[in-house]
Formats: C-alpha cells, structure tokens, sequence
C-alpha cells in the first residue's frame, strides 16, 4: 500500500516503564515498534494484560509521547510537535474511544448533541447522520447516556469519535466492559465504519473482535509481530 492510504503509522517506537520501587530502574514496554493503519481496515492488537497495547494506542493516538521512534497521524509527524500541536491535531484527526462507555460520555448531552459536539470540535459538520444510521441509534438521538443500555453507548462513543471524519478512530478495549449481545452490536458498529472507509486501530482480548478485523498485530515482550 501506498502512504496516501495509510491514515496512522509510526516506526522505530519504544517506551519504557518506570518500576514502582526503583524510580531510577524501568522495564521495556515497547521496543522497535512499526505499525501501518489503513483506511477502510480494521487493525487490531492483540497480547496478554500487561504486554502494553494501551500504551501504544495512546502513543499512536497522540495522548502519550514515545519515548524513541516517530508517529504520523494524516501524514503528519506529531513526535516532536508542541504539546499545543498535539492537542490540535488529536482533536481534529483523531476520534479515541475508552473501555467504560461512562468514560467517553458527557451525561448532560443527548445522542444528537455529542455527534453535534464532535463536528465542532473537529471543524468538520460531516458525517452525523450517516453513523447515527451506521451504528443503529437513529431512534435514540435525543436520549441522554443514562437512557442507553451499555451497548448504545458504547456504540455512542464509537459514533462521537466517527462524526468529522478524524484520520483514525481508536478503541482501546471496546467490548470489555458489554455482555455479549451488545459485544456483537459494538463489533458489527466497529465493522460498518470500516466499511465506510475510516480507519480503525483497537485493542482487545476479545476473540470475535479479532476475527471482525483485517489485520490482527500481537505484542509479544515490547514488539509486534503478526497474530
């Protein structure tokens, strides 16, 4: 693939982990991490708890800085960008979602009002109406988070990243806190926005995640390989 269809990728990444009785020891997390994120694919990374597929996904999606190595978001190279350009470019290029639904809501917003919110935030009033469609919440669009079951806001939280079309939605454990019923919901939402053309990078220790995705990556001891 060419780079023009490569919304996320970094290379030559690492980070270490400070150890919490020796602040001047650390344990290697991550060591000469390279991962491309294609448009219209899901991506998943898969590993043991610990292995550090939350650290990666918050370095790819801008939240953390590596320690080595470089991240481009939109062919953008955000390593050694100010903290300012960072937070700008996150906001407008990057939609992250969290493992607690409660986590990606404000309780105060209808359905209508988060995918409002988004495009405004990432300067983009596109694309609402067709996630609403895509991830089955037309019905629920002016009922606030406590009005949704566990999997509607999940899928809520999926839609606030999608709206504006940012370069990458990231899921960091979407189906870990859902039943299995609204897991499957979550996956086939997961599914429809790779089938619109966005991309998408999540971790999971979910099986039917992994088998809903393009490409799956395993971090064994700091490094990927294919899973």
């Amino acid at each position: 693939m060419t780079r023009d269809e490569r919304s996320l990728w970094c290379e030559g990444v690492g980070y270490d982990y400070p150890t919490p009785s020796h602040h001047s020891e650390s344990v290697r997390a991550l060591s000469d991490v390279a991962l491309s994120v294609h448009r219209g694919a899901i991506t998943a990374v898969v590993g043991p708890s610990g292995s550090g597929k939350s650290t990666l996904l918050k370095i790819l999606a801008c939240l953390e800085r590596p320690e080595e190595g470089r991240v481009w978001i939109d062919g953008t190279e955000v390593t050694a960008l100010s903290a300012r350009a960072r937070r700008a470019i996150r906001r407008a290029r990057v939609g992250y979602v969290f493992p607690d639904p409660a986590d990606n809501l404000l309780d105060y917003l209808t359905v209508a009002e988060h995918l409002a919110l988004a495009a405004r935030l990432r300067g983009r009033d596109t694309g609402a109406g067709r996630v609403l469609g895509t991830l089955g919440l037309e019905h629920r669009r002016d009922h606030v988070p406590r009005r949704l079951s566990g999997g509607e806001q999940q899928r809520l939280a999926l839609a606030f990243a999608a709206v504006g079309e940012p370069a990458v939605v990231v899921a960091d454990e979407p189906t870990a806190q859902l039943d299995r019923a609204s897991a499957a919901r979550a996956v086939e939402a997961l599914r429809g926005l790779a089938d619109r053309g966005q991309a998408v990078l999540l971790a999971t220790h979910d099986p039917e995640v992994s088998r809903a995705a393009d490409r799956v990556v395993e971090l064994v001891d700091g490094r990927l390989g294919e899973g």
